[in-house]
């Protein structure tokens, strides 16, 4: 039980954290204008932000305290530098990250992005808390393996080799710890670039495939015994999520998990083990953010009628 004189959100195990944090910079200017090219750019890059207060809006309170990371809309930082599109603004975000986190120290910490690599910081400073207790499960269509040296060079697809200690050197000297690879498995993995999928045997990084899981959560189960971990921290990207059944993230991934199968490997992840660390990550609502319409409207737009 909380002590009188404890922060809101403690008690015996520690803080719970809820992490606001809609960066965009890392998924590369190139793929948001891709990717989402329904919107003018400057409309696009707000979408995570647009889905990541989404997400507080529909999701249950917590128990604890809500902070948010401040995140840049403009384009000032974004060039590519040391194979890291808007490296400088990246790294500027990353250390306010860890900034945020370590006022309130938290035991458990639930993060609402925001592209792939806003896992980076709070699971760096679950990993300092936990030390060799905690393994990661990176939920995702993509393995996010890889470095300044490959050909993509949004740092989204990066997140995975950061945490493993395979990152940028400035990326690395920001956070507090990392991952052994053999404590970190990917789930639902069937999309991927070729010059980066061998990091993944190369790191020893365990992966299971959407069709490994289909019918069953065993195989990612009986890894998570192995590593002797008792607890996790599990990042969702979702587009993990067969964009067959709904498009939910940045880009269209057909052919991965149903929205099912994902509620029930986190359910059996949850049941198996101290559930420490969640990130929400990719959600880009388009349905709102096509309500920009409303822009222009009377009383709306900021202008009357003369």
């Amino acid at each position: 039980m909380a002590q009188p004189d404890s922060p809101p959100g403690s008690g015996r195990d520690g803080v719970n954290l809820r992490l606001l944090w809609p960066q965009w910079q890392g998924a590369g200017t190139s793929s948001v204008r891709e990717l989402a090219s329904e919107f003018p750019f400057d409309v696009a890059r707000r979408g995570y932000a647009v889905g990541s207060a989404v997400l507080e809006a529909v999701l249950p309170p917590h128990d604890g305290p809500t902070a948010t990371v401040p995140v840049t809309m403009s384009d000032d930082g974004l060039a590519e530098r040391d194979g890291i599109e808007a490296k400088t603004v990246i790294l500027a975000q990353l250390a306010r990250a860890l900034e945020v986190i370590g006022q309130y120290d938290p035991a458990r910490i639930a993060t609402l992005g925001g592209e792939c690599s806003v896992s980076v910081a709070p699971f760096s400073h679950l990993a300092r808390r936990y030390g060799g207790d905690l393994a990661i499960v990176w939920i995702d269509s993509h393995p996010d393996i890889g470095t300044p040296h490959s050909q993509y060079p949004g740092h989204h697809a990066m997140a995975v080799a950061a945490l493993t200690g395979h990152g940028d050197a400035d990326v690395q000297a920001l956070l507090p710890a990392t991952v052994p690879p053999d404590r970190v498995a990917l789930a639902g993995l069937h999309a991927w670039d070729e010059d980066d999928i061998a990091n993944v045997a190369d790191w020893g990084i365990q992966s299971f495939s959407s069709g490994e899981l289909r019918e069953s959560t065993r195989p990612l189960l009986d890894w998570l015994a192995a590593t002797g971990c008792s607890h996790a921290a599990i990042h969702f990207d979702v587009d993990t999520i067969d964009s067959n059944e709904i498009v939910l993230g940045l880009g269209a991934e057909p052919d991965g998990l149903t929205s099912a199968q994902v509620r029930r490997i986190v359910a059996d992840l949850d049941g198996a083990v101290d559930v420490a660390g969640l990130t929400v990550a990719e959600f880009i609502p388009r349905q709102v953010i096509h309500l920009q319409i409303l822009r222009a409207f009377p009383l709306i737009s900021g202008t009357t009628a003369g």
